[in-house]
């Protein structure tokens, strides 16, 4: 058993944003060629009232393609650890060997789930916005996540030169901004106390908030603005209807209570999704722009980017000699 710890996960990814971009654009295409197995991610919730807003979600999978691998991701989201000072997410992803079932890597998956999450936005960006590249992007919520996805957006779409920020709470806008300026070299930010001016700033933004239930809508926004639904739960259901749909998986956004679940519930039928990335990137869909409605981006997060991306992890780290071996994990 190898076992990679946070350090040598950051050390193995740090600058190969453009590399996990295109790993990532190969497992939604192994998945929309139907070559990857993808249980419904599993939800752990708690019954007492204080833990109603925690959850820990285990995410299995399988990758096929030219180097299979299999494992699952076990992610803990407890959103009151922002204010004691501690990141809100903790992971972990185990990969198992494909010829004996036997676990070969333990991972911490923190920062795996935040790389891959922050590709999967900027490798919609890029294909969503390629007739016009923006050079600017506007991020909801001041983040891990999107402090991750404006980085991968640099790297994405190398025109981009500045980001508008806002947050709940302006002063963590406003640390979050100096902290965009060390880790994004190049872009300029500039944090601001209304989410109306940051919606209208730019044709590009990125939603990455702690939102449980809907609560906004794009009418601030320019007309055709390309929205990155991260967080899922943002938008209501009339804005999700009113716009042009991309998702990862529909029928793993539509569940546990997204903005896409409660628009099916609304209409009955899913005819409000456009398309599915896998499609788009193969070519066996397209979607078409129309005059006035934005097009929003919504990824469920699919535990098949988790475990191709940690399957990339160790092999670099290995070749480096990064980890901890434990070769007594198991019975000889």
């Amino acid at each position: 058993m190898l076992i990679l710890r946070r350090s040598d996960v950051v050390e193995t990814l740090a600058g190969r944003e453009a590399e996990v971009i295109d790993l990532v654009a190969e497992a939604y295409r192994l998945h929309d060629e139907g070559r990857t197995a993808l249980p419904h991610s599993t939800f752990l919730r708690f019954p007492e009232e204080e833990h109603q807003r925690d959850r820990i979600i285990g995410l299995p999978a399988y990758r096929g393609g030219d180097a299979p691998v299999a494992g699952m991701k076990w992610i803990a989201s407890f959103p009151g650890n922002v204010a004691a000072g501690l990141e809100r997410a903790s992971a972990t992803v185990v990969l198992n060997s494909l010829e004996n079932g036997r676990p070969s890597a333990f991972l911490e998956g923190s920062v795996i789930s935040a790389k891959r999450t922050a590709a999967s936005a900027a490798l919609a960006a890029r294909l969503l916005t390629e007739q016009a590249p923006p050079s600017g992007v506007t991020l909801i919520g001041c983040g891990v996540i999107n402090l991750e996805i404006l980085r991968f957006l640099k790297a994405a779409l190398p025109g981009l030169r500045d980001a508008v920020l806002y947050d709940m709470d302006p002063e963590r806008a406003e640390a979050f901004a100096r902290t965009c300026t060390e880790a994004v070299p190049g872009v300029r930010t500039v944090a601001v106390r209304e989410i109306g001016d940051a919606l209208a700033a730019h044709p590009l933004v990125s939603l990455a908030t702690t939102a449980a239930r809907p609560h906004l809508d794009l009418s601030d926004c320019a007309p055709g603005t390309t929205v990155l639904h991260v967080s899922l739960r943002d938008l209501t259901v009339e804005t999700i209807l009113g716009a042009v749909n991309v998702v990862d998986d529909t029928d793993h956004v539509c569940r546990e209570a997204t903005s896409l679940h409660l628009a099916e519930q609304r209409t009955g039928n899913r005819d409000f999704v456009a398309a599915q990335i896998g499609a788009l990137l193969r070519g066996t869909a397209q979607i078409r722009r129309e005059p006035g409605r934005p097009v929003v981006y919504s990824p469920f997060g699919l535990g098949v980017l988790d475990i191709a991306l940690a399957e990339f992890v160790r092999t670099e780290a290995e070749a480096k000699g990064l980890g901890v071996r434990v070769d007594d994990f198991l019975a000889s």
